[in-house]
């Protein structure tokens, strides 16, 4: 069992950044899902910081510390390095106070987040192509120009902004069991657990909180097991919400003793959650806001009782969405690419679609080619986009086109 002695802010601080954070925050929807609980065989709800303002829970913890400024550090004005939405939320918060805010920003970032964040009133520069070098620039700004560098997580105020939102799930969800937490940096769980801990602390009462990363940037684990934050080399992920290459020094010491698990998930798993919310709750999803339901999807999540998993924003580009979106398909078992070789002659794209229509699947995408290197003089490949309806479709379909005697090969 965690340790309820926690670091970090005490129970009535986070009742009053709860006070400051309501000026600017909505109390957002808190929706049950009958198809997760079937999955878990518990009840399950969605706490759905995807529709907060800014798009995410980001604006709790930006306003909650950018309103504990002193008059002189708003004059000096703020600076801040972000991919998406702790951009948006420290862009909001600093229009709300009048403090003049700077936002590096990398040069590929997708547009609508760096329209939103300009469009909230900051001044954007864009620099390098990833994460780590706005980093280093906005702290170079500060340095030199005497703006307060706003962190993403690991202050005690961005923490206990961010720990409003457990106080808010308990309000809507008083018999709260499990509370399933994405993690990046650790800003948001360390917030909501330390939150949570105490308050339940004080009624005789205990909470699971059970945190979620990408299996592609999850240094948590790893810290948690030698009891350091340690730094790790990041992968590529479609939950670059949460790719964060080493936790938050104060948001570690609230995690190790007061989250019960770290779990991780791959982007396959993300992938088919957020096509499960699209589906199924009607809800838009960012990836890294998706890992909480991708944990109990893929069943590592068990006896939990009563669950919240806090869907924590909803900022994606839509070019982004297509793609993961197919790939939520493709791992689902209702997309299928399939390749194959044919003799080149009359008649054989015919017969394949024939087949391919005998095992009631629908092909949409036809690729028709002699330049393969893959193939014969006297060969051509096929390529084939098709939709099925799951893991035993997708076997007829292959099998039909086994037994016609081709050899279909699935393209990942």
């Amino acid at each position: 069992m965690p340790d309820t002695t926690l670091a970090g802010p005490t129970l009535a601080e986070f009742e009053a950044a709860r006070a400051v954070v309501a000026r600017v925050a909505e109390v957002t929807p808190m929706e049950s899902s009958r198809f997760l609980s079937e999955v878990l065989g518990s009840p399950v709800y969605l706490k759905c910081e995807n529709l907060q303002r800014t798009g995410s829970y980001k604006i709790r913890g930006a306003y909650n510390r950018l309103a504990k400024l002193t008059d002189e550090e708003k004059a000096r004005g703020v600076v801040a390095a972000s991919a998406g939405n702790h951009a948006q939320g420290v862009a909001f918060a600093a229009r709300e106070l009048g403090i003049a805010a700077t936002i590096f920003m990398p040069v590929g970032v997708a547009l609508p987040k760096l329209q939103a964040t300009r469009n909230y009133g900051a001044e954007v520069i864009l620099r390098g192509h990833s994460v780590d070098e706005p980093l280093r620039a906005a702290a170079e700004f500060a340095a030199s120009t005497g703006a307060v560098l706003i962190p993403p997580f690991d202050h005690p105020d961005v923490v206990a902004g961010q720990g409003t939102l457990g106080l808010e799930i308990l309000d809507q969800v008083p018999d709260l069991d499990t509370v399933i937490v994405p993690i990046g940096g650790g800003g948001l769980i360390s917030g909501v657990a330390s939150a949570l801990k105490q308050k339940f602390a004080t009624q005789g009462r205990t909470v699971r909180i059970i945190g979620v990363q990408a299996a592609n940037a999850a240094p948590y684990p790893l810290s948690l097991r030698t009891g350091v934050p340690t730094e790790i080399t990041l992968s590529p992920t479609i939950a670059d919400g949460i790719a964060v290459s080493k936790p938050g020094i104060l948001n570690f010491e609230i995690i190790k003793n007061a989250v019960d698990e770290v779990i991780t998930v791959t982007d396959d798993d993300i992938a088919r959650a957020m096509l499960v919310l699209i589906e199924r709750a009607k809800l838009v999803v960012e990836p890294a806001g998706a890992v909480s339901v991708a944990a109990i999807l893929t069943g590592q999540v068990v006896n939990s009782g009563t669950t919240v998993a806090i869907l924590s924003g909803g900022n994606i580009d839509p070019l982004v969405m297509e793609r993961v979106l197919s790939r939520g398909l493709a791992a689902s078992d209702r997309y299928l690419k399939i390749r194959l070789m044919l003799p080149d002659r009359p008649g054989q794209l015919a017969r394949v679609a024939e087949l391919i229509s005998e095992a009631n699947a629908n092909v949409v995408e036809v690729l028709h080619t002699r330049h393969s290197r893959n193939s014969l003089i006297s060969e051509v490949e096929l390529e084939l986009s098709v939709e099925t309806r799951g893991p035993e479709h997708v076997q007829r379909v292959l099998g039909h086109l086994l037994e016609a005697g081709y050899e279909p090969r699935i393209d990942f």
